[in-house]
């Protein structure tokens, strides 16, 4: 999506895509990848995310690329950290909030791990094989990831967020050393506004990624 739709979004306060509590994917499955507790994690295109606070707490610096800058600075504050403001973002005591266009941005070095919940699915299919190749520039060999998608019937209703089929993700990662499914789970009850929106089947899908 272009950069002025997301701006609008988060100046109209229309962020339904943020969650109120962390992921239970995240929580329940995070442990499993074998991610070393000190490395470092790449959060893209990551709002004010609270499943960056967890991350956070389960030890591992974060790194959050976002495009607006008043997502960052609503993390900031929401949260009560004290973080010193840095070209833009805010580092400091293991993070570092980087305000820029995903495509654009630029990493002191690769980093070991990412979490994508809202990233991938929040890209039409024009973006995805970039972004995907633009996520991986920014990894290290070896790095493991936790990547959520959606699944429905894109005919029921536009994106975002859009339904990323299982062979697309695996064609996005075909250079990976690793891409396994994790857990797949129907989530429509949970969530009654994709209903509303035309949708009669939605699915919640989890997978490792390891380059």
């Amino acid at each position: 999506m272009e950069a002025e739709f997301w701006l609008e979004r988060w100046q109209r306060n229309q962020i339904g895509f943020h969650r109120a509590s962390v992921h239970p994917l995240l929580t329940r499955l995070w442990q499993s990848l074998g991610i070393a507790p000190a490395a470092s994690v790449l959060v893209p295109l990551c709002g004010k995310s609270l499943d960056m606070l967890w991350l956070r707490g389960q030890g591992h610096p974060v790194t959050g690329v976002e495009r607006v800058g008043d997502a960052l600075a609503q993390f900031v504050v929401e949260n009560g950290l004290d973080l010193p403001a840095a070209n833009g973002g805010y580092a400091g005591g293991g993070w570092n909030l980087v305000e820029s266009d995903w495509f654009a941005v630029a990493l002191p070095e690769p980093l070991p791990a990412f979490y994508d919940r809202a990233a991938l699915v929040a890209l039409p299919p024009d973006l995805r094989k970039a972004y995907v190749e633009k996520l991986v520039s920014l990894l290290a060999p070896g790095a493991t990831g936790l990547l959520i998608t959606m699944e429905y019937d894109q005919r029921q209703m536009n994106g975002p967020p859009f339904s990323v089929p299982a062979a697309e993700v695996r064609e996005h990662y075909a250079q990976a050393a690793e891409v396994r499914e994790l857990a797949r789970n129907d989530i429509l009850a949970e969530e009654p506004h994709f209903a509303e929106r035309g949708l009669t089947a939605l699915h919640e899908v989890a997978w490792l990624i390891r380059l």
